[in-house]
Protein backbone atom coordinates (compact mmCIF):
# COMPACT_ATOMS: atom_id res chain seq x y z
CA UNK A 1 0.00 0.00 0.00
CA UNK A 2 1.39 3.54 -0.88
CA UNK A 3 2.65 5.64 1.88
CA UNK A 4 -0.77 7.92 2.46
CA UNK A 5 0.51 10.00 5.28
CA UNK A 6 3.78 10.69 3.40
CA UNK A 7 1.14 11.71 0.22
CA UNK A 8 -1.04 13.77 2.62
CA UNK A 9 2.50 15.61 3.52
CA UNK A 10 3.43 16.40 0.22
CA UNK A 11 -0.20 17.90 -0.69
CA UNK A 12 -0.04 19.75 2.24
CA UNK A 13 3.38 21.19 1.98
CA UNK A 14 2.11 22.21 -1.93
CA UNK A 15 -1.44 23.36 -1.62
CA UNK A 16 -1.33 24.59 2.03
CA UNK A 17 -4.65 22.81 2.42
CA UNK A 18 -6.97 24.33 4.85
CA UNK A 19 -8.96 20.50 5.38
CA UNK A 20 -7.03 17.52 5.53
CA UNK A 21 -8.18 15.16 1.84
CA UNK A 22 -10.45 13.00 2.87
CA UNK A 23 -10.26 9.35 1.74
CA UNK A 24 -12.72 7.40 0.54
CA UNK A 25 -13.00 3.22 0.30
CA UNK A 26 -15.64 0.98 -0.63
CA UNK A 27 -15.49 -2.48 1.02
CA UNK A 28 -17.06 -5.54 1.41
CA UNK A 29 -16.41 -6.08 4.61
CA UNK A 30 -15.48 -2.83 6.66
CA UNK A 31 -11.69 -3.63 8.46
CA UNK A 32 -12.37 -4.27 11.76
CA UNK A 33 -9.52 -1.51 12.94
CA UNK A 34 -11.85 1.08 12.14
CA UNK A 35 -14.95 2.01 14.38
CA UNK A 36 -18.37 1.81 12.98
CA UNK A 37 -20.30 5.24 12.16
CA UNK A 38 -23.01 5.18 15.06
CA UNK A 39 -25.25 8.33 15.08
CA UNK A 40 -26.96 10.11 12.23
CA UNK A 41 -25.92 12.99 9.77
CA UNK A 42 -28.39 14.48 6.97
CA UNK A 43 -26.15 13.63 4.30
CA UNK A 44 -23.12 11.25 3.20
CA UNK A 45 -21.10 14.63 2.25
CA UNK A 46 -21.69 14.88 6.51
CA UNK A 47 -19.26 12.46 6.80
CA UNK A 48 -16.44 13.98 4.63
CA UNK A 49 -16.38 16.89 6.84
CA UNK A 50 -15.90 14.19 10.09
CA UNK A 51 -13.11 12.69 8.49
CA UNK A 52 -11.41 16.08 7.35
CA UNK A 53 -11.88 17.06 11.00
CA UNK A 54 -9.23 13.90 11.51
CA UNK A 55 -12.10 10.73 12.63
CA UNK A 56 -11.40 7.17 10.88
CA UNK A 57 -15.05 5.13 10.53
CA UNK A 58 -17.18 2.80 8.25
CA UNK A 59 -20.49 3.51 7.07
CA UNK A 60 -23.06 1.23 5.82
CA UNK A 61 -25.84 1.74 3.39
CA UNK A 62 -28.40 2.76 6.20
CA UNK A 63 -26.54 5.62 7.41
CA UNK A 64 -26.96 7.20 3.68
CA UNK A 65 -30.41 7.29 3.40
CA UNK A 66 -31.29 10.66 5.34
CA UNK A 67 -30.09 12.21 1.81
CA UNK A 68 -32.04 10.60 -1.12
CA UNK A 69 -29.86 12.80 -3.95
CA UNK A 70 -26.59 11.16 -2.12
CA UNK A 71 -28.20 7.72 -1.91
CA UNK A 72 -28.65 7.64 -5.71
CA UNK A 73 -25.30 8.86 -6.70
CA UNK A 74 -23.96 6.34 -4.45
CA UNK A 75 -26.00 3.46 -5.84
CA UNK A 76 -28.27 2.78 -2.78
CA UNK A 77 -31.64 1.78 -2.85
CA UNK A 78 -34.00 3.87 -0.17
CA UNK A 79 -36.23 1.52 2.16
CA UNK A 80 -39.56 0.64 0.98
CA UNK A 81 -40.76 3.20 3.64
CA UNK A 82 -38.87 6.17 1.80
CA UNK A 83 -38.37 5.08 -1.36
CA UNK A 84 -40.60 8.23 -2.15
CA UNK A 85 -38.11 10.81 -0.57
CA UNK A 86 -36.14 10.90 -4.03
CA UNK A 87 -38.93 12.40 -6.55
CA UNK A 88 -40.11 14.39 -3.29
CA UNK A 89 -37.02 16.30 -3.57
CA UNK A 90 -36.84 16.00 -6.97
CA UNK A 91 -39.72 17.53 -7.53
CA UNK A 92 -38.94 20.22 -5.31
CA UNK A 93 -35.91 20.72 -6.87
CA UNK A 94 -37.51 21.43 -10.47
CA UNK A 95 -40.30 23.30 -9.11
CA UNK A 96 -37.56 25.63 -7.65
CA UNK A 97 -35.75 25.80 -11.02
CA UNK A 98 -33.14 24.01 -9.24
CA UNK A 99 -32.55 21.77 -11.56
CA UNK A 100 -34.22 20.01 -14.98
CA UNK A 101 -35.54 16.27 -14.52
CA UNK A 102 -34.24 15.09 -17.39
CA UNK A 103 -30.82 16.09 -16.43
CA UNK A 104 -30.76 13.22 -13.58
CA UNK A 105 -30.25 10.87 -16.14
CA UNK A 106 -26.51 12.45 -16.64
CA UNK A 107 -25.77 12.45 -12.94
CA UNK A 108 -22.74 9.74 -12.55
CA UNK A 109 -23.58 7.03 -10.42
CA UNK A 110 -21.64 4.71 -8.90
CA UNK A 111 -21.67 1.20 -10.73
CA UNK A 112 -22.04 -1.15 -7.91
CA UNK A 113 -23.73 -0.36 -4.40
CA UNK A 114 -21.28 -0.28 -1.65
CA UNK A 115 -21.33 -2.79 1.46
CA UNK A 116 -19.57 -0.51 3.67
CA UNK A 117 -18.00 2.99 2.74
CA UNK A 118 -14.92 3.74 4.74
CA UNK A 119 -13.58 7.32 5.32
CA UNK A 120 -10.41 8.88 6.69
CA UNK A 121 -8.09 11.37 6.67
CA UNK A 122 -5.75 10.06 3.90
CA UNK A 123 -2.70 9.78 5.73
CA UNK A 124 -4.30 7.71 8.06
CA UNK A 125 -6.58 5.71 6.02
CA UNK A 126 -6.71 1.80 6.89
CA UNK A 127 -7.28 0.95 2.94
CA UNK A 128 -6.10 2.23 -0.31
CA UNK A 129 -8.71 4.53 -1.24
CA UNK A 130 -10.69 4.70 -4.41
CA UNK A 131 -11.12 8.45 -4.30
CA UNK A 132 -9.38 11.33 -2.23
CA UNK A 133 -11.82 14.10 -1.75
CA UNK A 134 -9.51 17.56 -1.92
CA UNK A 135 -10.89 21.23 -0.31
CA UNK A 136 -9.00 23.66 -2.55
CA UNK A 137 -8.81 27.55 -3.32
CA UNK A 138 -9.18 28.62 -6.75
CA UNK A 139 -5.55 29.14 -6.82
CA UNK A 140 -4.54 25.35 -5.46
CA UNK A 141 -7.03 24.06 -7.82
CA UNK A 142 -5.19 25.84 -10.36
CA UNK A 143 -1.91 23.90 -9.81
CA UNK A 144 -3.54 20.92 -9.03
CA UNK A 145 -5.65 20.73 -12.40
CA UNK A 146 -2.26 21.75 -14.23
CA UNK A 147 -0.57 18.72 -12.57
CA UNK A 148 -3.09 16.52 -13.39
CA UNK A 149 -3.54 17.46 -16.98
CA UNK A 150 0.78 16.61 -17.23
CA UNK A 151 0.10 13.15 -15.29
CA UNK A 152 -2.19 12.29 -17.57
CA UNK A 153 -4.96 11.69 -14.71
CA UNK A 154 -7.46 14.73 -15.76
CA UNK A 155 -11.07 13.91 -16.76
CA UNK A 156 -12.23 15.46 -20.00
CA UNK A 157 -14.80 16.41 -18.59
CA UNK A 158 -15.88 20.71 -17.14
CA UNK A 159 -16.41 21.43 -13.87
CA UNK A 160 -19.31 19.65 -11.99
CA UNK A 161 -22.15 21.35 -10.06
CA UNK A 162 -24.71 19.50 -8.30
CA UNK A 163 -24.75 17.19 -6.63
CA UNK A 164 -21.31 17.69 -5.26
CA UNK A 165 -21.45 13.73 -4.78
CA UNK A 166 -21.50 12.48 -7.59
CA UNK A 167 -17.57 13.82 -8.13
CA UNK A 168 -16.86 10.18 -6.49
CA UNK A 169 -18.42 8.23 -9.11
CA UNK A 170 -17.53 10.56 -11.91
CA UNK A 171 -13.83 10.28 -10.58
CA UNK A 172 -13.75 6.25 -10.42
CA UNK A 173 -15.11 6.52 -13.74
CA UNK A 174 -12.86 9.24 -15.41
CA UNK A 175 -10.30 10.45 -13.49
CA UNK A 176 -9.66 13.66 -11.28
CA UNK A 177 -12.51 15.87 -11.65
CA UNK A 178 -13.51 19.47 -10.43
CA UNK A 179 -16.60 20.49 -8.56
CA UNK A 180 -18.18 23.99 -7.45
CA UNK A 181 -19.89 22.17 -4.99
CA UNK A 182 -23.83 22.45 -4.10
CA UNK A 183 -25.39 24.91 -1.28
CA UNK A 184 -26.53 21.21 0.54
CA UNK A 185 -22.84 20.32 0.66
CA UNK A 186 -21.49 23.54 1.38
CA UNK A 187 -24.24 23.78 4.71
CA UNK A 188 -23.29 20.20 5.54
CA UNK A 189 -19.04 20.87 5.18
CA UNK A 190 -19.26 24.09 5.74
CA UNK A 191 -16.61 24.62 2.98
CA UNK A 192 -15.82 28.26 2.62
CA UNK A 193 -17.32 30.36 -0.21
CA UNK A 194 -13.79 30.59 -1.95
CA UNK A 195 -13.45 26.63 -1.84
CA UNK A 196 -13.81 23.92 -4.36
CA UNK A 197 -13.31 20.65 -4.67
CA UNK A 198 -11.38 17.80 -6.28
CA UNK A 199 -11.90 14.38 -6.47
CA UNK A 200 -8.69 12.44 -7.62
CA UNK A 201 -8.53 8.41 -8.14
CA UNK A 202 -6.88 7.00 -5.54
CA UNK A 203 -4.81 4.70 -8.39
CA UNK A 204 -3.68 8.54 -9.52
CA UNK A 205 -2.47 9.95 -6.17
CA UNK A 206 1.31 9.13 -6.47
CA UNK A 207 1.43 10.05 -10.40
CA UNK A 208 -0.52 13.39 -9.32
CA UNK A 209 1.84 14.29 -6.17
CA UNK A 210 4.85 13.87 -8.26
CA UNK A 211 3.77 15.98 -11.46
CA UNK A 212 2.64 18.77 -8.08
CA UNK A 213 6.30 19.17 -7.48
CA UNK A 214 6.96 20.11 -10.75
CA UNK A 215 3.90 21.96 -11.44
CA UNK A 216 4.60 24.04 -8.17
CA UNK A 217 8.06 24.64 -8.76
CA UNK A 218 7.41 25.93 -12.49
CA UNK A 219 4.74 28.63 -11.46
CA UNK A 220 6.89 29.89 -8.68
CA UNK A 221 9.25 30.67 -11.33
CA UNK A 222 6.47 31.61 -13.64
CA UNK A 223 5.01 34.12 -11.00
CA UNK A 224 8.33 35.75 -10.75
CA UNK A 225 8.96 36.00 -14.54
CA UNK A 226 5.06 37.63 -14.84
CA UNK A 227 6.19 40.05 -11.86
CA UNK A 228 9.24 41.41 -13.64
CA UNK A 229 7.12 41.64 -16.82
CA UNK A 230 4.44 43.93 -15.03
CA UNK A 231 7.18 46.53 -13.60
CA UNK A 232 8.67 46.88 -16.30
CA UNK A 233 6.08 46.76 -18.99
CA UNK A 234 3.16 48.67 -17.10
CA UNK A 235 2.65 51.91 -17.78
CA UNK A 236 -0.82 52.46 -15.99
Amino acid sequence: MSDYKALENQFQRLLHLNRRPVAVAFRDQAPQSVEKFSGSEPAGCSFWRLAASGRSFSTQPSDHYNCPVGSYTHHIALPEDRAQELPSILGTMTELGYLKMEEVPGIPVLKDAPKNVVYAPLGETPVAPEVVLFVLTCANMMLLEEAAIRAGVAAKMPMLARPTCMAIPAAIASGMVTSAGCIGNRVYTGIGEGELYAAVPGSALEALARELETISSANAALEQYHRARQQQLSTA
